[in-house]
Formats: structure tokens, C-alpha cells, sequence
């Protein structure tokens, strides 16, 4: 995440760079490579999941960091756009592996402590979204080309501790046999929903990161239009929510979850994603803003380990990379649509066709879509045959 976090801030101007400076036609393509990253990761995270429950977790983790690192040094030694396309899907693909490192942790971590894991891994996001991109325009501002050079370093290291450090977690006797028609998505989500357990927990993680993706995609046009904000007060609001991100995911499910259990989190999460989006949709000025980020720490991000570690229960440890395959192309189905949606929506109500000017139209949508998946997780919560599967 800290490699992705470093290229974040330098790609967009690489582009430009590669466009002779036509920042309309730059845009354009950026938005192209973003998305293609993000459907690569869709094709392949089930790809990835299985393998590994075929072969276990350590050789693919460690193949699809080489990868990576391969990737990151194309992307250092790119002088043409067609190179940074091709490190780019490249890149996407390998990051597919992110469902193998859940798997990994399913493996060797005790079901009643799952969700306190899982969140570890928005942590890293937090982490990330923290460092990298503070550090990645310090390499920026003296060449373009570095940052992706230090990501290549990260990810090289990587490589070094998975193969001298990091132990098998998948036994043998428990690895299931690769089946094409299960490494891909459609696939993946069929084999997957057999369990009983499954279809509403990943109806209700589809609906809440799907209206996750509203804030992370209209955050800087709505900041900037509504509350006329520049770079540097868009820069900090957004490492505030990185860390918060880093609280609510690593530490607070700690603390938490042990007492008030997954079933609660879950409601409690949701929930609390439904009034913190009405205020940010409401929010006439910037210091209202930072008084409702801090509800988020019981927001989703704290809901979502909870949903993982519920789901990862409800299968055998053979199958988890499927599971995790399957997540992670929920994941990033939602990115691939969520820009798409979000910032149509903000752009017609703050247009002249709109009925009236409603900057945060795309957060009440938002909030109505997070209310969706809480009273799904009621009807969840509520249905009779769950009740042993439950914490």
C-alpha cells in the first residue's frame, strides 16, 4: 500500500507529461489507467484466491510480489504511455494477491479473532493513504519517475521478507483442487453463495463499499465547491480520514469487538455510515465537516472487518482464497462503478439542468444506499437459521 500511496500523487502529472501537456486529454486517460487498474484486480483476485487454496498461500503471495516489483520498475523506466499501460494493468493484476493475504490471515488467526486481523489490512490502507503520497510528491517535486522507482525498492523488500521470513499457513492435507469456472468472478460469487451464511452478509458488504466509494471519489469537488477549499485544507482533510481509518480498522475492533460482538458491529457500523453521510451531505461549512469525520471511526470501516470475519467462518479453510477472491472483486467492482455513478451525480446537482443545487445529493444517495444495507443486516440479524453462526 505504501508503493501504491508513493505513485498516487505523480501518476496524473507522468500522464500529462506523456500528453504534450493536454490536460483534458490527460484527464481522460488517467481516468482510463484508474479504472483498468481496478478491473484488472476484478478479473484476477479470484484467479489469485484460487491458486492458492490449490497450491498455498506463500508461493503466489511471493510470485505476485516479483510481479508488482516488476511492475513498479516499468512503470520507473516508462518514457511513453504505451509502458505505463502496460506496468499499469500489470500492477492491477498482481494486486489481485490482496485476497490471497486474507486468506493467509483467515488461516492463521482463531475465528473469534478474524475481524480484529482483517482490519489490520485497512490499517496498511490507512497507512498508506497516510505516507505514501506525502512521500511520493517530496520524490516528485525532483523527478516524476522516482516515486515509482521507491515503490519498486518497498516492493522488492517485500519480496525478500516472504521468502526468507514468511511461513506456509495453508497445509496440505487441506488444499482443495483448482477449478477454472471458480477463478473468475462470476464463478467465484456462484461457488461461494452455496453457504447459507453467505448471500445477504455479501449483499450487505456489496451495498456499504459500494456507498463507501461516494466520499473517497466527489471528496476534493465537493470540498472545493462547497467550501472552497484548496489543496492544502483537501490535503489534510484527507490525511485526517487516513487516520482515522488507521484507528478504526487497526486498534478500535481491539478494543471493541470482543465485547460487543460481529452481529453488533455490524449494525452498529452501518448505522452509524447512515448519519455520518447525511452530515457530510449537510454541511454548509468546513468545520462541520471535521466534527462528523470522527463518527466514522464507528462507521463501515469498523463494520467491514466484522462482515469479513463472519463470512470467512461460514467456509473451510480450503476455500477461504475463494472467499477473499471473491471479496476482493466486489471491492473492486465498486471502484470500477462507484467513480462512474458519484461523480455524475455530483455533477448534475451542481449543474444548470438540476431541478435545484444540492451539492451533497451524492451523499444522501450515499446515506440512503448505507440504509439499505442496515436494514438488510437486520433481516439478517433477525433470520432464525443465522443464529448459530452469529458472535
Amino acid at each position: 500500500m505504501l508503493g501504491v500511496g508513493l505513485a498516487y500523487p505523480v501518476l496524473p502529472r507522468l500522464v500529462q507529461q506523456f500528453q504534450h501537456g493536454d490536460v483534458a486529454r490527460a484527464s481522460y486517460v488517467y481516468g482510463l489507467l484508474i479504472s483498468a487498474y481496478s478491473l484488472t484486480q476484478f478479473l484476477f483476485a479470484p484467479f489469485f484466491g484460487a491458486l492458492s487454496d490449490r497450491y498455498g498461500r506463500r508461493p503466489i503471495m511471493i510470485a505476485a510480489l516479483v510481479g508488482a516489483t516488476s511492475a513498479y520498475c516499468m512503470m520507473a523506466m516508462a518514457h511513453g504511455l504505451a509502458v505505463l499501460a502496460v506496468s499499469q494493468l500489470l500492477a492491477g493484476v498482481m494486486g489481485g494477491s490482496f485476497a490471497t493475504a486474507s486468506a493467509y490471515l483467515a488461516d492463521m488467526t482463531p475465528p473469534e479473532q478474524r475481524a480484529q486481523n482483517f482490519g489490520l489490512v485497512g490499517a496498511a490502507f490507512g497507512l498508506g493513504i497516510i505516507t505514501g503520497p506525502a512521500i511520493g510528491g517530496l520524490l516528485g517535486a525532483v523527478d516524476p519517475h522516482l516515486p515509482f522507482a521507491a515503490a519498486a525498492v518497498a516492493s522488492g523488500l517485500n519480496v525478500a521478507f516472504a521468502f526468507f521470513a514468511l511461513p506456509e499457513s495453508l497445509a496440505p492435507e487441506r488444499r482443495t483442487p483448482f477449478r477454472l469456472r471458480h477463478a473468475n468472478p462470476l464463478g467465484a460469487l456462484r461457488q461461494i453463495r452455496r453457504y447459507r451464511t453467505i448471500g445477504r452478509l455479501l449483499a450487505i458488504f456489496a451495498l456499504a463499499t459500494f456507498a463507501s466509494r461516494a466520499s473517497e471519489t466527489v471528496w476534493v469537488l465537493y470540498t472545493g465547491y462547497r467550501m472552497h477549499w484548496g489543496a492544502a485544507q483537501i490535503g489534510l482533510s484527507i490525511a485526517l480520514a487516513g487516520v482515522l481509518l488507521v484507528i478504526g480498522q487497526g486498534w478500535l475492533p481491539r478494543v471493541l469487538l470482543p465485547r460487543i460482538g460481529a452481529c453488533h458491529a455490524i449494525l452498529l457500523g452501518v448505522g452509524m455510515s447512515v448519519f455520518v453521510y447525511i452530515g457530510y451531505g449537510s454541511a454548509t461549512q468546513g468545520w462541520m465537516l471535521y466534527c462528523v469525520m470522527p463518527l466514522s471511526l464507528i462507521g463501515w470501516p469498523f463494520a467491514q472487518p466484522a462482515v469479513q470475519s463472519l463470512m470467512s467462518r461460514a467456509v473451510p479453510a480450503g476455500e477461504q482464497g475463494l472467499l477473499q477472491g471473491a471479496l476482493a472483486s466486489v471491492a473492486s467492482l465498486t471502484t470500477v462503478l462507484g467513480p462512474l455513478v458519484w461523480t455524475s451525480l455530483f455533477g448534475y446537482f451542481v449543474s444548470d439542468r438540476a431541478p435545484a443545487n444540492i451539492p451533497g445529493m451524492t451523499f444522501y444517495v450515499a446515506a440512503l444506499t448505507f440504509l439499505a444495507a442496515f436494514l438488510l443486516a437486520v433481516r439478517w440479524r433477525r433470520a432464525e437459521f443465522l443464529q448459530p453462526a452469529v458472535a
